[in-house]
């Protein structure tokens, strides 16, 4: 197999990863009835999208075709049926959900970065990575406040 197909197929890898992370914040987003929680997902749900987009660029930039049109299909209640409707977590447990997503994200782009031949993508991986961790250091920051006040 030669370098350029295993480029694609790590950026491949790390566009359905961002895909995955916004319908899991999607999805929880859509199962909260705090509207403050609500926001947090969506936002980060947001970001994960224009992590795909920077991906997907990289992909474009070799020459390989992606549909940028390609919708993400809804989430339907059937596709998480371990989930309730309505659940309330707690702002620590958003943020440590957070943390642990944001971490695993840091350890995939940075192992990623050191798979990639083309040095365009390693640092695209690289800056992804380093994106994730001032996600995580803002959970981080949040949980921090809520141990200072508590």
């Amino acid at each position: 197999m030669d370098d350029s197909m295993v480029d694609y197929e790590i950026l491949e890898l790390a566009i359905a990863r961002e895909i995955d992370a916004n319908r899991f914040y999607l999805s929880l987003a859509a199962r909260t009835q705090k509207p403050h929680i609500r926001r947090i997902f969506e936002e980060l749900a947001a970001e994960e999208m224009e992590h795909k987009e920077k991906l997907e660029l990289e992909l474009m930039k070799a020459g390989r075709v992606v549909d940028t049109a390609e919708e993400i299909p809804p989430i339907h209640d059937e596709q998480a049926p371990n989930t309730p409707l309505d659940f309330d977590l707690e702002f620590k447990d958003i943020l440590l959900i957070g943390m642990q997503k944001e971490e695993a994200s840091i350890r995939l782009y940075t192992d990623m970065a050191g798979m990639v031949a083309d040095d365009e993508s390693r640092e695209v991986l690289l800056a992804l990575a380093d994106e994730e961790v001032r996600h995580k250091e803002r959970f981080q920051a949040g949980l921090n406040r809520l141990f200072k006040e508590g």
